[in-house]
Formats: structure tokens, sequence, C-alpha cells
């Protein structure tokens, strides 16, 4: 069973339907101005309507990109061109394509703390806003699934008259987002996070922004973002949009996951839930195992045919724990022992405690092999 959905989701059986066709025989260039580009143009047109009105945006103000990462990188690199001298502000959690990006500019970077329970310290980054040039925050954590208070930050950011960049990549589609009640003039997201095609993705900008694109070319986009659409991949993040929008699975999976916890609490001791339960994506739970090392853990989940994650896909291999869990105050010892659940619209509640279950028996088997302070073992599976 797939309890990763915050590394990706399984495209819906309507997604795929919808993208069938420009897979199959829908290959005109939606630039030309034939009968094929004209349908091919007419479809992309209708996308960006959906995906406008998951995020209250207007269809003129999505741009369509090769996933989050782009999104993210373009928001940045155009905020880096456009504003003037001061620092960029971000927080110690963001994902590594906000954090990596930052870097790699002139400018100053100032990374804001995080409480405990991994939200954003608003008097921490409400100084750092003077003499900075312009901010990005996450809207939710990746890995936590905390979810931050952005409309505060975003609301002392504009006292200033500092642009805002949100990565929403893990809140689009899995709770409401509005870009007008949350003052944001960018907002990136990513159609594989909430049952869409992967490498399909979109930048909103803020009607009015400056904006200087990432891609040079032919223009398209509005001259925004060049390079030929992917007509396919945006048909396809349009019909996840539509979905998400007419048919929210908010209540359902939120249900599975407090179940899914519930019964791992009450069945493993020694499970400490990590993050603000009460601000917190309805399809995440971390949490970590005392005396077990994560990479054990993995390795019997899989072999009892459950998916999940030891944190970021993007981390997965590395041998350093989580910055994010680091920046939280987590011991490193306790990072290393964490992994991440993420529920979606296709999972069903015999998945959540069957996958408890299924922890239950890891986490025993796993304390029979390895002490405490003990590294990680090699756990033989046929």
């Amino acid at each position: 069973m797939d309890l990763d959905a915050n590394a990706t989701t399984a495209l819906l059986p309507e997604v795929f339907e919808a993208m069938l066709p420009w897979l199959r025989d829908g290959h005109g260039n939606p630039s030309a101005s034939h009968r094929a580009a004209r349908e091919a143009r007419r479809a992309i047109e209708t996308a960006r309507e959906q995906v406008a009105a998951l995020i209250g945006a207007e269809p003129d103000e999505i741009v369509f990109t090769g996933g989050g990462t782009e999104s993210v990188n373009t928001a940045l690199h155009s905020l880096d061109l456009v504003c003037g001298s001061g620092a960029a502000v971000t927080s110690a959690i963001e994902h590594s394509a906000v954090l990596r990006t930052l870097d790699r500019q002139s400018r100053e970077t100032r990374r804001s703390d995080v409480d405990g329970g991994g939200r954003i310290v608003l008097d921490d980054i409400g100084r750092m806003l003077d003499g900075a040039a312009f901010v990005s925050v996450m809207w939710a954590n990746n890995e936590t699934g905390v979810i931050q208070p952005l409309v505060e930050i975003a609301v002392m950011a504009k006292e200033r008259g500092l642009p805002v960049h949100s990565d929403a990549i893990q809140a689009v589609g899995k709770i409401p987002v509005d870009v007008r009640a949350a003052h944001v003039d960018l907002l990136s997201l990513s159609a594989h996070k909430f049952h869409g095609p992967k490498g399909t993705g979109a930048l909103f900008v803020r009607r009015g922004l400056c904006f200087e694109p990432l891609l040079h070319g032919g223009g398209q986009e509005s001259g925004r973002r060049s390079g030929t659409e992917n007509t396919a991949g945006i048909v396809g993040m349009g019909a996840a949009a539509r979905i998400a929008m007419e048919r929210p699975a908010t209540v359902a999976i939120s249900g599975m996951r407090d179940a899914f916890e519930a019964k791992v609490l009450a069945e493993i001791h020694g499970v400490v839930r990590n993050g603000d339960a009460a601000h917190r994506l309805p399809s995440t739970s971390h949490l970590s195992f005392a005396d077990c090392d994560a990479a054990g853990l993995l390795i019997l989940m899989d072999e009892a045919g459950v998916a999940c994650s030891a944190g970021s896909a993007c981390m997965t291999g590395k041998q350093q724990p989580s910055h994010v869990q680091l920046a939280m105050g987590i011991p490193e010892s306790r990072a290393r022992s964490s992994l991440r659940f993420g529920f979606s619209r296709l999972n069903t509640m015999n998945d959540a405690l069957g996958a408890a279950s299924a922890l239950a028996k890891a986490v025993a088997k796993l304390r029979e092999v390895q002490s405490p302070g003990v590294g990680p073992v090699v756990i033989h599976t046929r």
C-alpha cells in the first residue's frame, strides 16, 4: 500500500483519461495556427482556468512549468532580478529547491527559526524583514506537514512593501489555498502532489507584478516561460485541479491518518509524534521510534508492502539527519528514527490500520536486533 503521498501521488483514472487523447493523437503544437494546434491551445487554456480556480487566481496569472522545482526556481530568479538591494528572507525548514536556489544568489539570505512544533517563529522572521528585498516561505512543510503562519508573515512583509513567494507544493490540492487571502505575489505548485502527472507544475504570478522569466526562447506562456507546452501534462494538471476542488477529500484523509496514529500510539511504546498537531496537513503523519533506525524500518515496511519514507524524497540516500528536524530542535538520534507517512484520497481505512499493524511488527523485529545507541543494521530480506 502506498503511504508516501507527500513524495508523489498516483494518477486518478479521470486524469489519465483526460490526458490520453493528447498523448495518443493530440500532437499539435499549441503555438501553431492550424486546427490541431488550436485544439491543443483550447485544452491548455481550459486547464489554466481549472488550476486558477483551485487557488483563487485569474487564468492569466497562471504560468505552466516543468514541475514544482522549476516553478520555485523561476519565482526566486525573478525576485532576485527585479528586487533592489536587501536580503532574501526565508525559513530554516524550506525545501532544498528554495534553500539551494537562494544560496546561489549573491544577496544575503536570512533563515528564520522555527519552534519545537516546526512552525516559523513570527517574532524572529519579523525582525528579519527590516532591510530585506523579498520573502519566500512555504505554506506547509514537506516532511512534517506542519502548516506555516503564511498569512501573518505576508501581512508583515506587505507593511514593508516586500513581495512574497510561497512554496505551496505540499498544500495545494490537500487544503484550501487562496492566493488573495494569503496576500502572496508568487506561488508554486506541482501536479503530481495532487494526483496529476509528474513533470508538470505551475507558478502563480500576481497580475501587475514585475516579472523576469527563467527560460528564454519562443515566448510561450505570454513570454513568462519559453518552450513548447506539455499539452498532455497540463491537461492532466487541470483535470486533477478540477477534481480536488469539486471532490475534496480532507475529512476522509484526516480520518485515516488519525486512525493510523491512534493504533500506532496504542500498540507501540516509545513513539513520538513530530510537528504541531493543531497545524498540519490532514494527510501527514511524522513519527519517531525509540531504539529504532529509520533505514531498518524502511526495509521491513517495504518487505511488508507498505511504502513510506524517512523524510523528503529528495533527500533519500543522504546520511545526514533532516535539516527540518534539526531546526525543530529534535535530537539527532531521534531524527534518525523518524518516518513520514502520507495519505491520499486513494487510500482506505484498511490501508491505515493494516499499515499500523505492519509497523508494530517492524518495530518489534528491529528492536530485537538493534540495541539503543547502535548504528544502522542490515535487515536481510528475501
